[in-house]
């Protein structure tokens, strides 16, 4: 079964550096884009920032400048690395990957089961 693996959240203090990593794992053909999302406390869930396979990406407004996305294809593996984290940033991030396992060939939207993130001033 296919699935993704989060791991790198935690309580940090506003200002300082944290990594998200997403692996997935299982059988899969391929991977095409990736991505990580968060929900706020009171708030919608929202796109942080977006990675095609070719490497292209894209970024939420708020997290430009700050946060940066980037994949190693060997591991099928993203990261998320956010510097000069705020308290505004306090979410609860989830990876998601556009992939097709090998047994189906049917491209499809995964999730991972999320990771806090809490940023304290």
């Amino acid at each position: 079964q296919v699935q993704l693996v989060e791991s790198g959240g935690g309580l940090v203090q506003a200002g300082v550096s944290l990594r998200l990593s997403c692996a997935a794992t299982g059988s899969i053909f391929s991977i095409n884009a990736m991505g990580w999302y968060r929900r706020a406390p009171g708030k919608e869930r929202e796109l942080v920032t977006c990675i095609t396979r070719s490497g292209s990406t894209n970024y939420a407004d708020l997290v430009k400048g700050r946060f940066t996305i980037s994949r190693d294809n060997a591991k099928n593996t993203v990261y998320l690395q956010m510097n000069s984290v705020k308290p505004e940033d306090t979410a609860v991030y989830y990876c998601n990957a556009d992939l097709i396992p090998a047994e189906s060939m049917w491209l499809r939207a995964y999730w991972g089961q999320g990771t806090q993130v809490t940023v304290f001033s």
